[in-house]
Formats: C-alpha cells, structure tokens, sequence
C-alpha cells in the first residue's frame, strides 16, 4: 500500500520535477536557452487536474529542483571558505531554496485559484510570474539570481527590449510562450482546437512585436556606437587564491602580480580596473603597499579603479567599508564608493545587534557596514580629444560591486546620475569551477542592454571581459588565469526607457494580476 502510494506521488509531480531540471539546462553553463521555452510545459499541464493544495505542492517541486540545482555552488562556497560544517552548508542551500521554491508555489497556487479563462491565461500567467519574480528581487535582502530572463542572455535581438522592461520583460515572454503551448496541448488532447485563436494570435503578435523592436533597437545602438566617444579601458584579473588572498606573507606578492600584468604592455589606457579588493589591506594605512600602488599609477599616467576594504571611525565605533577608489594620473584619490547592497549573512549579519549567536558564513569576506547610497559616478580621463586643441573630455562610470550587479535599480541610479560607463568589479574565487562565474558575468549583459552602457567587469578569478550597450559580449577572459584586457568601447549618453522609468513593465504586471482578481470577485458576487 505505501509502495503504491509513493508510486503515485512520483508520478502525480514528475512533470514538476521534469520542468525544474529542464529550467536549469536553460542557464550557463549548459546553454540550452532555448530550452527555457519548453520548460514549464510538463508542469503547466499536469496542474489542471490538481486541487489547489496540489498545484501549491507542485509549484514548489519545481523551484526546489530548478534552485538546487542551480545554486548548488553555495555548498562548497560556505563550507570551503565560511569554514562551515558540510552538513550545515548543506542546510543553508536547502533553506535557501525552500525560500526560493515558495514564488513559484504561489504562482501555481494563484494560477489555480483564479483559473482564467483558457483565451487569457497565457497573458495572465506571464504577468502573474513577472510580478512575483520582481517581488523576489527586492524582498528581505532580495535575490534575483535565476530570473527565467537571465537565460537568454546570448539572444541579442529578444534582449533588446529589456531597455524598456527590464529582464523582467525577457522572463514574460519565456512564461507566455510555454503557457500558450501547454495550452494548445491539453486542446489538442481535449479535441477544442477552434477555441485556441485569440491567444494563439496575441502570443505571435507580441512576439513579433518584441523580436522587430530588438532588431531595430540594434540598429539604431550600432549607428550610435559609431559616432559615440570612445574610451581605452584596462581590466586586470590577477587570478589570486582566495585561501592566500588575505594571508600577511602573499599581500606584497598580489600587489607585484597586479602592477606586472598593468605595465606588461605599452598600450595607452584612460582606466585600469583591478577587481573587488584587489589589495588585501587597507590603502592609505599600509604606507609601503600603497606606494607601491601610487608609483604604478604615475608611471602609467592614467586613472585607476580597485576595490580595498576600509574604515571609519567616530567615537562610538568602526565601521568597515567594501570600498572602490578611482585614482587620477597623479595617484590622487578623486572619488569613492562604498558598496550598499551587501551579501547577507556574507558581508553582514542582518539585525546582527540581536542574532548574536549567527556567524557570517564567508568569514574572510569582513563584516562591512551599508555604504554609500547616493550612486555618484567617479570620474576619470580628464583628456583632451583628439582633433582638438582644448576640448576636454571626462567620463565618468558608475561602479557595481560584487552582488550589486543582481539589482537594476543600482545600475540605473548611476546612469541617472550621469556614468556613461558602468563598472562592475567582482572577486568571483569563491565560486571555484562551478558555472556560478559564469552566471554571474550573465547576469551584467542586462544591465548593459537595460541602460544602454557598455561595461567593463574586472573579476579576481575570472570572467572579467566587456560587454557593450547592446549586450553584445565583445571578449572575455577564461577562468583562473593571470591577464589583463585592454579594449576601446563607446561611451554612450542617451537615457533609456527603462533607465528614466524604472520598473513600470514588472509593477504595471502586479497591477494587472491584482485587478485580474479583483475583477473575478465582482463577477462571483453579481453574477453567480
């Protein structure tokens, strides 16, 4: 009798379970993202026999495959560099996922409770998804990492319209597609093919619509790219092990590694970029390592931007900072930021005053304060342009440190601020060979597209490599290898769309899901 029962369960949710794998083999570092499509067929189609528990349950089966096997680079993450016990590192990714799996539970069980008619359900189902992965974005701490968008980062021309929505407009699109295709399945089983033409037409007019606008777009950047100010970047990856980074005996040996692969070649550059603390010490205090970094900026005459930790101090207490310092030709610092957006649990503790007895899971990682939240550009390259006698040029890059890159939000508010060039600078070692690097570079290709700025991502262990406004990947480096980038890229200054509104396309879907309830209620009460 158990054995029977246990058969049933395994196959009532194996189409949950086939959709969750499948939604993983979408994202690097399978690359299957036309998989992404299909993915949520299996488990769209076997809810509509399901009660609302089922559905719920359901829903939840299929985050908790698709995060676990997604994330599962936290494991080795925690337990190699937080010291944490395997069977707690272990814990901490189910937690996680558990937490995770709970959006797409509640899509399902939404789905079902509202059970739209079969002509709107594509639509309705895509705005219900949109808005709950907006929602996972920004709650708690947020964590947008496997946004269904991110795995079509290759798709240039779909990617285009994310100018206007955001990866959240990318993530619509995969939902409406696999809905509408679950539709037409369970017609053509139930024989009701004649009923499928409203959104079978809707579906191919707004994929249409997206896919000409994505061409357009890339015409329109292209023609941009070629009359916009060029800049000359460096980004330096010094491959440095994250067991030794911190340890008092190597910090001379990266600060040599990292001077030697800028001065390797003569090329004239208007930034070098050193990743996330690159000097394992705080610059300004440690005299003799700082001189050493001071020479290498004047010898090479140009501007520099790398991650340090520092501090303040007031009479009450130190506060530590996970900060970037933008350095002029004359190794004057002209500008900083104080990453904001912290790691939970990784950087900080949250309401650390109160769970005294939770440690940090990273514990090289420091334990920083929230810093800067004005998301002023830093400027560099004060030069004259060439042609000119007296014409100056500045740029000026917004910086996203680490983590920061996941939230749009940041991205924007430097753009706004006036960066014609984004900056991402990241220490990528604790991921080891796992396709976390990867992901993570992913991820900066839609804050290029959604800004319309190209970026330069310098990573400690790799992926560092510039990607540009139309979230065209123009070269990268490979993992764990000591190299340094030297490209010219545009600086462009249009606004975008998305850039001056923000997330009108994922709250207008939250909207849209509310009233869709809303509206079945009143027909419930006045017409039941």
């Amino acid at each position: 009798m158990i054995a029977q029962k246990n058969t049933f369960f395994l196959l009532k949710y194996f189409p949950a379970l086939i959709s969750g794998l499948a939604l993983t083999l979408s994202f690097p570092a399978t690359n299957l993202s036309c998989l992404a499509f299909f993915a949520l067929i299996p488990w769209i189609v076997s809810i509509q026999a399901m009660t609302l528990k089922e559905s719920f349950y359901s829903g939840f089966i299929v985050g908790l495959c698709f995060f676990l096997t997604l994330i599962y680079w936290i494991i080795p993450t925690v337990h190699v560099y937080g010291r944490l016990h395997l069977v707690f590192a272990i814990s901490t990714l189910i937690l996680l996922c558990f937490y995770l799996a709970l959006y797409s539970a509640i899509f399902a069980f939404l789905m079902k409770k509202a059970s739209p008619k079969y002509w709107v359900a594509p639509l309705f189902a895509s705005c219900l998804w949109t808005g709950l992965e907006y929602i996972r974005t920004y709650a708690f701490t947020g964590f947008s990492w496997g946004a269904l968008g991110y795995s079509q980062y290759k798709n240039i021309v779909l990617i285009q319209i994310a100018d206007f929505s955001g990866v959240y407009g990318v993530s619509f699109f995969i939902v409406l597609v696999n809905y509408l295709l679950a539709v037409l399945w369970i017609s053509f089983k139930k024989k009701q093919r004649k009923k499928n033409f409203i959104p079978v037409a809707y579906t191919i007019i707004l994929v249409a619509g997206a896919l000409f606008y994505g061409s357009h777009q890339i015409n329109i950047i292209d023609s941009q790219i070629e009359t916009a100010q060029k800049t000359t970047i460096k980004v330096v990856q010094g491959n440095i092990k994250q067991d030794l980074k911190w340890t008092a005996a190597f910090k001379a040996r990266t600060i040599e590694k990292y001077i030697r692969l800028s001065t390797a070649d003569s090329t004239k550059v208007d930034l070098v970029i050193w990743p996330e603390t690159a000097l394992p010490f705080y610059y300004g205090l440690d005299r003799l390592l700082s001189n050493q970094v001071d020479q290498c900026v004047r010898s090479l005459k140009t501007s520099f931007l790398f991650g340090s930790p520092a501090f303040n101090s007031d009479e009450n207490k130190i506060k530590y900072y996970n900060r970037a310092y933008m350095l002029n030709r004359f190794s004057i610092v002209t500008g900083t930021y104080d990453k904001h957006h912290l790691v939970p649990f990784g950087e900080y503790v949250p309401f650390g005053d109160y769970l005294t007895f939770i440690g940090k899971l990273t514990a090289q990682a420091g334990n920083f304060s929230i810093g800067d939240m004005t998301f002023k550009p830093l400027q560099f390259n004060n030069h004259t342009l060439k042609g000119t006698r007296n014409l100056k040029v500045t740029h000026k890059t917004g910086v996203l440190i680490c983590f920061e890159i996941l939230f749009p939000s940041i991205a924007s508010k430097f753009v706004k601020n006036g960066a014609d060039i984004l900056t991402t600078i990241t220490n990528d070692a604790w991921f080891g060979r796992t396709s976390a690097a990867l992901q993570h570079f992913s991820i900066a290709v839609f804050r290029a597209v959604e800004n319309r700025r190209t970026i330069a991502r310098a990573a400690n262990t790799g992926i560092s490599g510039f990607i540009d406004p139309k979230g065209k990947i123009l070269e990268t480096t490979a993992l764990f290898k000591d190299l340094a980038l030297t490209r010219q890229v545009p600086a462009l200054n249009r606004i975008s769309f998305y850039t001056k509104y923000g997330d009108i396309f994922a709250i207008s879907s939250i909207v849209a899901s509310c009233m869709a309830f809303m509206l079945k209620g009143i027909r419930r009460k006045f017409w039941s």
